[in-house]
């Protein structure tokens, strides 16, 4: 029995568990309210892509760590690189979910929201616990107390006009 929880502890990384564990959480708290107002992207899909910018840190971080000897210069593993990755996948995402339709355009939002929750992923994925906190309390106001403001100063605002092609 001892066998199988050393080997848990030696192959099971509790701290990459734990970063991993607040970037879904994290995703979560913005896709619940994404969720909540029924827009495409929400909770699972929120959490999803904090969880996979943490999953991409936490694997480059964990193997830099995880070589004995210090590394070749062309095998060192660079964080800006590997956030510029999730960055420029991220964006793909969030351009999806934009749409036009006769001159309006719908799911700004949303995207701005995927991009965040990626955000907040990759600052788990490295440990900053605090920036992805705060980056969430951020987010919540923006999008509820702003919203909020939005709705109840704008009301009498006119809908652009249809573009007539």
């Amino acid at each position: 029995m001892d066998d199988w929880i050393l080997l848990a502890n030696q192959t099971l990384n509790w701290d990459s568990f734990l970063r991993l564990a607040l970037a879904a959480l994290c995703g979560a708290v913005l896709g619940w309210d994404r969720e909540r107002k029924a827009k495409p992207a929400g909770l699972r899909t929120n959490m999803l892509v904090a969880l996979g910018a943490a999953t991409f840190m936490v694997i480059g971080l964990d193997y830099q760590n995880s070589l004995q000897e210090p590394s070749p210069d062309w095998l060192r593993i660079d964080p800006f690189r590997i956030l510029s990755g999730i960055i420029g996948g991220v964006g793909f995402l969030g351009a999806g979910s934009i749409i036009e339709s006769r001159g309006n355009v719908h799911g700004l939002t949303t995207a701005a929201t995927i991009w965040v929750s990626a955000a907040t992923g990759s600052a788990c994925g490295m440990g900053f616990y605090g920036v992805a906190v705060m980056a969430i309390g951020l987010g919540l106001v923006t999008l509820i107390a702003i919203g909020f403001v939005e709705r109840y100063s704008f009301q009498d605002r006119e809908a652009p006009p249809a573009r007539q092609d």
